[in-house]
């Protein structure tokens, strides 16, 4: 519909005051939050991702268009539907050694936690020492590491062998993703699951943890 290509747009562009006037709009005529973040704010945030992963935007660019986004979310945040809710759900997320880039991860990190999944951001340039001391420490249900360079993704074989060298792997579910990443990949290091869309990944925690 028009209205969610105007607020992708406004994000594409990095307009974050044309971001809330058109959400706040849109809200009011009665546009589901749900909807706007998955096929207004999320596309537009897909194509600017896309663009920078082709050097077709500079990082200034990103820069803007993550603040849209952010914004934009800020703006959701309290109409955002309740039903479905993850609140035992906990989620470590961070962007492997050698690796900048949080475009992906942070698309990711505001689908689930915009269900209720509780994430934890380890942030960019995540060390294997920093995720294996995390799991040891916390404990977490699920482990997703975020890669866009293809010379960084041997990072997530590492993480995953120092965690069965260690006995961290029991009740833990390792879940990688990335543009260069594939399932061929993720078997082939050991990965329990792969998505590359941050809504079938919220889909499938739904699944697993709906109540019984």
């Amino acid at each position: 519909m028009y209205e969610y290509e105007a607020i992708s747009q406004t994000v594409i562009d990095g307009d974050t005051e044309r971001t809330i006037q058109l959400i706040e709009k849109a809200l009011k005529q009665g546009f589901l939050a749900e909807k706007i973040l998955e096929e207004g704010l999320i596309i537009g945030m897909n194509s600017v991702a896309d663009k920078f992963k082709h050097q077709k935007v500079m990082i200034p660019e990103v820069l803007r268009s993550t603040r849209a986004m952010h914004a934009g979310m800020v703006t959701l945040n309290s109409s955002l539907q309740k039903s479905h809710k993850l609140e035992e759900t906990t989620v470590f997320i961070g962007t492997v050694a050698g690796d900048l880039h949080d475009i992906g991860k942070n698309l990711v990190k505001m689908v689930l936690a915009s269900s209720g999944v509780e994430v934890i951001d380890l942030g960019i340039d995540v060390s294997v020492k920093k995720f294996v001391q995390t799991v040891r420490k916390e404990k977490p249900q699920y482990l997703m590491m975020s890669s866009l360079l293809t010379t960084t993704m041997p990072v997530m074989r590492e993480v995953i062998e120092e965690l069965e060298n260690r006995n961290l792997r029991s009740g833990l579910k390792v879940v990688v993703g990335g543009g260069p990443i594939t399932d061929l990949f993720a078997a082939e290091i050991g990965a329990d699951l792969y998505f590359d869309d941050p809504f079938r990944l919220r889909e499938y925690l739904m699944e697993q943890h709906r109540p019984r």
